[in-house]
This record gives C-alpha cells, sequence and structure tokens, in this order.
C-alpha cells in the first residue's frame, strides 16, 4: 500500500484516502462560496446562475475552479479577453505600471500610458477615421460609450432621435436599452436588421438585405412616416446578443449610403467585435465602411474596465464636462490595452481568427447535418453561433417568392451575386444554400432555399421555433464535459462561442469535441430510442 504524508495523529495514511480528503475539502470550499453569492448577492446575477463555479485560477483558454476541476472558457469575459486569461503580455504591462510608482487614478489628464494606448489606438483605426478622430473616455463600461455617442450626435446635429434595430444589445443604462431589443419605453425608431434564417420579411438572403434597406429609407423620406429626421443612426456589424447575427457587407454599404446621404451620423456598436474578434481589426472593415462613430470597450481595455468613443473631429462641438466619468482615466487598463493592440496587430491576430473561425464553422456545421435540434450554424471569425430548435416542431409553411414581398422588383440597383457583397476575401452573394459565406448559411432543417433573381419562384420554408430549454440544457452538458459557453439571442436559444483570438487548432478541436458530445448527450436524453451520434470534428 502506497503512503505519502501523516493523518492527523501522526500515522501514515493510503495516498487514495489523502487524494479524497483533499477533493472533499476543494468540494466544501467551492460550495461554501457557491451558497454565500447566492445568499447575499443580487437576484439579478446572470452568468452565475448557469454557470456555478468558482474560478480561482487561469491561463488562456483555461480556468481551473475551487473545486479542481479545469474548464475550456469560450465565454472568454463575454468577449472581453482577447489574448485569453493573464498573457504574458497584459500582465507585464501591468507590472511595468504598479512598478513605476506612476498614479493609478488621474481623471482625464494626460499622462505617458494615455498617450502610448492612444496612439497604438489610432494606428489600428479605419484609415478614414484615424486621420480625422477625436477620443472621448467614458466611464469604464460599453454601456457608457453608448450614452456619450447618443449625446455627441445630438449635440452636433441639433437633433433628438435615434434610428436602432431589432435584436440589438447596445447597454443596460436608461438611453443605451433604450436602442436595445429589449426595451420597453421605446423612444427610438426600430428598422428591421437582415439576417437569412430568421429573415423579418421570410426571404433572407440579398433580397431580404434589400428590402431591410428600402424599409429604412422609406421611414426616413416618407413625410408622413412619425419618424423626424433623427440625431444618428446606431448599429452593429455583427448583433452579439442578438444571436450572432452578421450584417451582410452589401448591406452596411447601403447603411453608410442611407446615412450620408441624409446627413445622419453613423454609429458602429464595436464593443464586442473589435479588435480582432470577427477575422478584421475591426468588423465595420468587412464591408469597407467608415462610420462617423466609433463605441469601443471590451478587449480595448486588455481585460480591465475600459470604454471609450472615437468620432470624425467635426463633430467635436462639446462643451468642457458635457461628459465625463471619475474612473475614465484607468491607467492600469490602458496599458494592459495598448499590449493588446499591438499583440493583436503584430502577430495578426484578426487574420488568424478569421481563418479559424471558417474552419471551426464548417465543422460545426455536420451538427446541423446530425442532430435536428441544430437549426442553424453562423458567425464571423471568432465570433460563433449554433441556434437550437425544437426537432418535433414543424417548420413554417412554404411560401413562394411572388408572395406579398415581392418578386424581383427589389433588385434593381442591388449588386449581383459574386459582386462584391460577401465577406472580405470571399465569392460573394447568396446562393440556394443559403447564407452568405460568413454566416454559415442556413442549415438543413431551416430555411430550403433563398431567393435570387434567377430563383425567384424557389419556394421558401421558414426556421422551426427557438428551443431555449434545449439549448440550456446544451450549456449544462457542456460544463459537465468542462466546456464554458454562453447563451444569446431573441430567446436565449443560441450557443455562442467567443474564445479567445489565441486558442491553438488543438484547443479549438477540444471545444468542438466537447461541444458535440453535449449536443449528442441532450438529443439522447430527448429521444433515448434514437441513436444520433455527431460526426466528430477533425
Amino acid at each position: 500500500m502506497t503512503v505519502t504524508e501523516s493523518a492527523p495523529g501522526g500515522t501514515a495514511e493510503p495516498a487514495g484516502v489523502s487524494v479524497a480528503r483533499h477533493a472533499a475539502g476543494t468540494r466544501s470550499v467551492h460550495e461554501g462560496i457557491l451558497r454565500r453569492q447566492s445568499a447575499r448577492e443580487s437576484a439579478a446575477r446572470t452568468y452565475a446562475r448557469a454557470l456555478p463555479i468558482v474560478p480561482v485560477r487561469a491561463r488562456g483558454l483555461t480556468i481551473e475552479g475551487a473545486d479542481g476541476r479545469r474548464y475550456l472558457d469560450c465565454l472568454s469575459g463575454a468577449g472581453t479577453l482577447a489574448l485569453g486569461h493573464n498573457h504574458p503580455v497584459v500582465l507585464e504591462a501591468i507590472r511595468k505600471v504598479l512598478d513605476s510608482g506612476a498614479p493609478l487614478h488621474v481623471l482625464d489628464l494626460a499622462t505617458p500610458v494615455k498617450d502610448a494606448f492612444i496612439t497604438e489606438l489610432f494606428h489600428t483605426l479605419p484609415s478614414g477615421l484615424a486621420d480625422h478622430a477625436r477620443v472621448q473616455f467614458c466611464g469604464p463600461a460599453g454601456t457608457d460609450a453608448v450614452e456619450a455617442a447618443f449625446k455627441l450626435v445630438r449635440s452636433a446635429t441639433g437633433r433628438t432621435g435615434m434610428l436602432a434595430f431589432t435584436g440589438a444589445y447596445h447597454g443596460m443604462t436608461a438611453g443605451a436599452l433604450e436602442a436595445s431589443g429589449h426595451a420597453f419605453d421605446v423612444r427610438v425608431t426600430r428598422l428591421p436588421y437582415p439576417q437569412d434564417y430568421r429573415c423579418p420579411f421570410g426571404i433572407g438572403g440579398a433580397h431580404g438585405a434589400e428590402l431591410a434597406a428600402r424599409w429604412t429609407e422609406s421611414v426616413l423620406d416618407d413625410p408622413k412616416s412619425g419618424v423626424p429626421h433623427p440625431a444618428g443612426m446606431i448599429l452593429e456589424p455583427v448583433q452579439g446578443e442578438g444571436g450572432v447575427i452578421p450584417a451582410p457587407d452589401i448591406w452596411m454599404r447601403r447603411m453608410r449610403e442611407i446615412t450620408g446621404a441624409r446627413s445622419i451620423p453613423l454609429i458602429a456598436d464595436e464593443v464586442q467585435t473589435g479588435v480582432g474578434r470577427t477575422g478584421a481589426f475591426w468588423a465595420v472593415e468587412h464591408s469597407g465602411v467608415t462610420p462617423d462613430v466609433m463605441v469601443l470597450s471590451k478587449a480595448i481595455g486588455g481585460s480591465l474596465p475600459l470604454a471609450l468613443v472615437v468620432y470624425r473631429d467635426d463633430l467635436d462641438v462639446w462643451q468642457p464636462g458635457a461628459h465625463a466619468g471619475t474612473f475614465r482615466g484607468n491607467q492600469l487598463a490602458m496599458a494592459a490595452g495598448t499590449a493588446t493592440l499591438a499583440y493583436v496587430r503584430e502577430n495578426r491576430l484578426a487574420e488568424r481568427a478569421a481563418d479559424l473561425g471558417t474552419r471551426m464553422l464548417s465543422q460545426l456545421r455536420s451538427l446541423a447535418d446530425e442532430f435536428s435540434c441544430v437549426g442553424d450554424v453562423r458567425g464571423r471569425g471568432l465570433m460563433i453561433g449554433v441556434e437550437v430548435v425544437d426537432p418535433e416542431a414543424g417548420a413554417a409553411p412554404e411560401r413562394g417568392a411572388d408572395s406579398e414581398v415581392g418578386g424581383g422588383a427589389a433588385w434593381a440597383g442591388f449588386e449581383p451575386a459574386g459582386g462584391g457583397g460577401g465577406p472580405a476575401g470571399g465569392s460573394g452573394g447568396w446562393d440556394r444554400a443559403g447564407g452568405e459565406a460568413h454566416t454559415g448559411g442556413a442549415a438543413a432543417h431551416g430555411r430550403v432555399g433563398t431567393v435570387g433573381p434567377a430563383d425567384a419562384q424557389a419556394p421558401l420554408r421558414g426556421p422551426r421555433p427557438a428551443a431555449p430549454q434545449l439549448a440550456a440544457a446544451v450549456q449544462r452538458e457542456c460544463l459537465r464535459r468542462g466546456l464554458i459557453i454562453e447563451l444569446g439571442g431573441r430567446h436565449s436559444s443560441v450557443v455562442r462561442l467567443l474564445p479567445p483570438l489565441t486558442i491553438s487548432d488543438e484547443q479549438a478541436t477540444a471545444v468542438l469535441d466537447r461541444l458535440a458530445d453535449a449536443v449528442a448527450a441532450v438529443a439522447r436524453e430527448r429521444h433515448p430510442s434514437r441513436r444520433e451520434a455527431p460526426v466528430a470534428p477533425t
């Protein structure tokens, strides 16, 4: 019998007993912390309910809990951790500031740390904005930066109304909530956001995107629409909380054209999509669009709280103190942010995200082929979503494209398939398999064909209903297998993957294996007699 250490009475005990005692101790610590959290923290807590873990150590993609278990973290602080947990360059930057004796709190005073951060930030901005940019540091949360952006364009234009999109998420403060998809007190005009799988017009593809653009034009130009000339338009290049829905590049260009022609400042919310997440340093770069205002947070602070607004200098009409915040001069976050921006740029991590994301989307589509509860797989770069649907519910009835939404009329003046409407580096256009290349396409259990001018009579079948309970079951099974994922979408039925940009090929394979195994487990539990098994990712 192997002996490793002394028991409390001084006698040696078997190794197995020692291990069991240690495991029981770690479980006790883990469970005690969770009990105290439940007893003392607000009922508004969210992630802690679905993810009952107690992180004590972390590095890169990996988190270790107080119970001794290790997890692969594909939540990444809701996209905050571009380089993963505790990346060496981030830690070094923070230590350098701490060791230097520099002040940690400076309000909006100039410092060498801030100067270096702004210089690096401006190196990364879209060229059309970088040459004429101003920056406003805000309270250290994306929602405050959204508030600042609204205040900015209202001051610059003298107008008050805002345009936003269905499914949007811009934060939790009052003004940001008004522009988000779950608002109740609506003082912001809602416009349709294009998507393939659950197209608001029942069409999807380029045709659906053009209808969404024409609806926007109509609202703005119709004197009886009830919408006064707005102060600005805010959009997400990829809707994250809305369900991982990438905006078609061609639609993004139409929004820039529409707002530019009407002197409406265009605000791009890059809080989650920025710093390489979608396969370009900024998600607007896929479409070549230069917004008037960019809202930045999350990864911009290198894992620490930081938020800011970058905007065209001709909008800079604020009076001193028009927007302020006690913690807008977070020196540690600026140092960590500078290190992160430089590392992503110098190591071409945006290009890496584009390549790996394409491969992960391709492998995830096998789940849609194998399991009827997977309705759609979509995303851009390392911002990936898998929509879970009710496999027993019928799809929406079929309908021809010559219905009330119109045949080919909306195509006039629209770029044809293959004409540059697809993602950067892609072939462009849509086809009957469904969807622009970066969306992952409509899966086999949803739309059976999108509509182009050559197949205007193609039948359409809508997607199955969302299945939030099944999605929650997939999340639980993932956690049991040591994989942390988030749920999003209109009905919390979209499994979201937001791994760090530093994830290796081997780690990506492990993530996909665990997700596939979790989906298979949920499918077996729902239908024990069926022997569905996913195709293992390679």
